[in-house]
C-alpha cells in the first residue's frame, strides 16, 4: 500500500459499473473526507482505478492525498467479476443494474471457464458432496439465487447495453442510472437486432426521441402447409413472449419451492417470489 500522486487511469468500461451517488450521499462523503482525509485506499489494477471513483474525484478536486493498493488479475474478465462481486455485496442496486451485473458476470465467466476459475462462482455440489462444474448459467443461477433462464436473459441484456455503450457511453450510463426508461425485455430483444437498429435506438435516445418501441425483427416465413399460426410465440408481441418466459421460469422453480415449504424451510421463498413479482410488475409497466 502506498501514497501516490501519479496520474491514475480511468477505464470507462469499469467506471460505468459503479452506481452514481445521489447529491446528498456524495456531499456527505465529501464532508467526511475533508474532515478526516481519505482513510480507505483506492484499488488499482495495472494503474487502472477499479474501486474508489468517488473518493478519487473528491481527492483530486480538493488536492487531498490518498493511498492506493494494487491487485493482481490475469485478465479484464477477472477484474470485471471482482468489481461486480464488490458492488452486488455492498450496494442497493436497481433491477436493471442487477440484471446487467449478472449478465456481465455470465459473459466474463464464459470466457474464463476452463482457463481460470479463480473468480468464478463456486461450482454446485452433487448429492454425495463432490464438486462438479455444471454449466456457467447453472452455477451463476445458484450463486445469485435466480432461475437459470434469468441468467441467460441477463446475458442478452448485457450484450445489448455493451452494443449501445459502443455507440454512446453516455446513453448506456443513463439507462443504468434510470435516466432513460427502457424495459429489460426490450433490451434483451435488442441483443439480437441488426446493428443498424441498435444504432437507431441509441441515436433516438441521444436526441430525446426514444419512445420505447420494440426493435424490428425479421418477419418469420409463413407455414406453407397450414398457413401462419396466430398462437406462434415467435411472431407474438414481445410482451407476450416475455410473459411466457416468466411463467415458464416460475413453473420450473415451483417444485423446488414446494419442497422447501413442505419441509418448513421458507427463508428462501420470499426473495424468489419477490423476483417474479418484480418481473411481472416491470412487464405491466412496459405495456402502459
Amino acid at each position: 500500500m502506498s501514497e501516490t500522486t501519479l496520474e491514475i487511469i480511468i477505464d470507462e468500461e469499469f467506471r460505468i459499473l459503479l452506481p452514481q451517488l445521489d447529491e446528498e450521499t456524495f456531499r456527505l462523503l465529501e464532508e467526511n473526507i475533508l474532515e478526516y482525509g481519505c482513510r480507505d485506499p483506492l484499488v488499482l489494477w495495472n494503474g487502472i482505478l477499479i474501486d474508489g471513483y468517488n473518493r478519487y474525484k473528491i481527492c483530486k478536486h480538493h488536492d487531498i492525498p490518498f493511498r492506493t493498493v494494487d491487485m493482481e488479475f490475469n485478465s479484464r474478465e477477472e477484474v470485471l467479476i471482482w468489481i461486480i462481486s464488490n458492488q452486488v455485496s455492498r450496494r442497493n442496486l436497481t433491477p436493471i443494474q442487477l440484471s446487467h451485473f449478472r449478465g456481465l458476470h455470465y459473459n466474463a465467466d464464459k470466457k474464463l471457464h476452463g482457463s481460470s476459475a479463480r473468480f468464478c462462482a463456486s461450482p454446485p455440489k452433487s448429492q454425495n458432496g463432490t464438486l462438479h462444474p455444471g454449466s456457467t448459467a447453472t452455477r451463476l443461477s445458484e450463486h445469485y439465487n435466480v432461475a437459470r433462464n434469468t441468467i441467460l436473459r441477463n446475458a442478452k441484456l448485457a450484450e445489448a447495453l455493451t452494443a449501445i455503450g459502443e455507440i454512446s457511453p453516455n446513453i448506456k450510463r443513463k439507462i443504468l442510472h434510470g435516466e432513460i426508461q427502457i424495459s429489460k425485455s426490450r433490451l434483451e430483444a435488442l441483443s439480437s437486432a441488426p446493428k443498424e437498429e441498435i444504432e437507431a435506438v441509441a441515436l433516438e435516445m441521444e436526441a430525446g426521441e426514444f419512445i420505447g418501441r420494440a426493435p424490428r425483427t425479421p418477419k418469420q416465413p409463413k407455414d406453407t402447409a397450414g398457413g401462419s399460426s396466430g398462437t406462434d410465440l415467435d411472431s407474438a408481441l414481445p410482451e407476450i413472449r416475455r410473459l411466457s418466459v416468466i411463467i415458464s421460469d416460475f413453473a420450473a422453480d415451483f417444485n423446488t419451492m414446494f419442497l422447501k415449504l413442505n419441509s418448513g424451510d421458507s427463508a428462501e421463498l420470499k426473495p424468489v417470489l419477490r423476483s417474479y413479482i418484480d418481473k411481472l410488475e416491470e412487464l405491466y409497466r412496459s405495456m402502459e
